[in-house]
């Protein structure tokens, strides 16, 4: 086991990674005073062990927003022993804000530091941490990261160069370990296949069971989650396995958070404590990061415009990166907002042009023009599609999803505004599985 710097492979996931890391921080409408941060740090947070054991059994659960004093990820990798995995442990670590002002020459504990354009308020922030590790297949190994606490002050300044106070930034000592191991998990049509299992503990000490969580919080990594890489090997998607390897898939469990593929040679995974598909990115439309559950962009951004002057200055008092919201959105000029009422992706086929996407199903290419009967799902599906069972249609786009599933647009060829829907570019969605080719020639029946 080393701690090396990490294989340089994770780039292509760092975006998303940066996501999750950050998910859930804060909340529109990014202030103090809002009821939505006062209680935060909802996803991979690993507790102190004592403090969690007192509140009941540990959660098995796959769950990240399941708090637990550990969390493991267990994945396939398709490669021999002796082959290099390369690892990152990342975490938020909690950093408490308090502002003090200056009263007859001595500090004192304030609730608002008020210095004309700026202003200050108390406020729990997070510095990010990562760890990188190499760990070989075949062997088994302990590692254990710590990070220090420390103390930060920062004077604050009036207008007229006399000092309003200071803003104090604390941070508590965090330790952790990780058991990292390895197993043979039968054989691949290539080779090997073993299971990684990276299990990831809070190792705090002497936080009593009776601690407030906030207090709690100071000694558990926030967020946390984990990057693998693995060298002349690749993973194998626990979502989507093959065949051969839905066995070996069933023996993986994870818990607290799950692993994703997150490459296209599939030779990197992003282990989440928030359920991913595979191969997760970050849509191109949208212009930074908002922190809230589940955002999009768009109605988050348009709300943010409607804070009025109060309320923008004290989410700027409140936390840098509320900050940086602000900014971003009241600088973002109409043709990114056009870009974030949304998008249509069409099938990426380097060598074709988009009119040519094509999804091969039952043995036939669909492209533009093809004619299909459509028959929808029974489950998991739009209820209303379900009238549409064997109707004919003709499809208009093969197009590709954020997640790159494949979608067909279609119109029906029995409805009298098929024509106008085209115009409008207003078609109804299936999937390659919901639809059986036609001949050009075939009847409707």
């Amino acid at each position: 086991m080393t701690t090396e710097p990490a294989y340089d492979a994770f780039g292509p996931v760092r975006a998303v990674a940066d996501a999750i890391l950050y998910e859930g921080y804060l909340l529109y409408p990014y202030r103090r005073s809002s009821g939505k941060n006062r209680v935060r740090w909802q996803f991979g947070v690993l507790t102190p062990r004592a403090w969690t054991r007192a509140r009941g059994p540990d959660d098995t659960g796959v769950a990240g927003s399941a708090e637990g004093w550990w969390q493991r990820t267990q994945c396939l990798v398709r490669a021999p022993e002796g082959v290099r995995v390369h690892g990152v442990l990342r975490f938020l670590q909690l950093q408490r804000k308090t502002v003090e002002e200056l009263v007859d020459g001595r500090y004192r504990p304030a609730e608002d530091l008020d210095a004309g354009e700026r202003r200050e308020v108390p406020f729990d922030e997070a510095v990010p941490r990562e760890f990188p590790f190499t760990f070989v297949l075949g062997s088994e190994e302990t590692l254990t990261f710590t990070v220090p606490g420390g103390r930060d002050a920062q004077e604050v300044a009036r207008a007229d160069g006399g000092l309003a106070g200071r803003v104090v930034r604390t941070r508590w000592r965090l330790q952790a370990t990780a058991r990292i191991s390895a197993e043979p998990a039968g054989e691949g049509p290539d080779g090997p296949l073993a299971r990684l299992s990276v299990r990831v503990e809070n190792a705090a000490e002497g936080v009593a069971p009776g601690t407030p969580r906030e207090e709690a919080l100071r000694f558990s990594p926030l967020a946390c989650h984990l990057l693998l890489a693995v060298e002349g090997g690749a993973f194998v998607s626990l979502l989507d396995p093959p065949e051969w390897a839905a066995p070996a898939v069933r023996g993986c469990a994870n818990v607290h958070t799950f692993p994703v593929l997150a490459a296209r040679d599939d030779a990197l995974v992003l282990s989440s404590p928030i359920l991913l598909y595979d191969h997760p990115k970050v849509a191109p439309e949208s212009p930074g990061d908002l922190h809230d559950s589940g955002e999009i962009d768009e109605i988050l951004s348009l709300r943010t415009l409607t804070l009025t002057d109060a309320e923008k200055r004290e989410a700027r008092a409140t936390d840098a990166r509320a900050a940086a919201i602000l900014d971003r959105v009241d600088a973002m000029p109409p043709e990114v907002f056009e870009r974030l009422h949304g998008a249509l992706r069409a099938l990426e086929r380097p060598e074709q042009p988009e009119a040519d996407a094509s999804v091969v199903v039952a043995g036939v290419r669909l492209t533009a023009g093809s004619r299909v009967r459509l028959r929808p799902r029974r489950r998991g599906t739009d209820p209303q599609d379900r009238f549409l069972e064997g109707r004919t249609a003709r499809v208009e786009k093969v197009l590709a999803d954020m997640d790159d599933a494949t979608h067909l647009a279609v119109t029906l060829e029995d409805d009298p505004a098929a024509d106008l829907d085209r115009w409008y570019g207003r078609f109804r969605y299936f999937a390659p599985d919901e639809v059986e080719p036609l001949a050009q020639g075939e009847a409707a029946r």
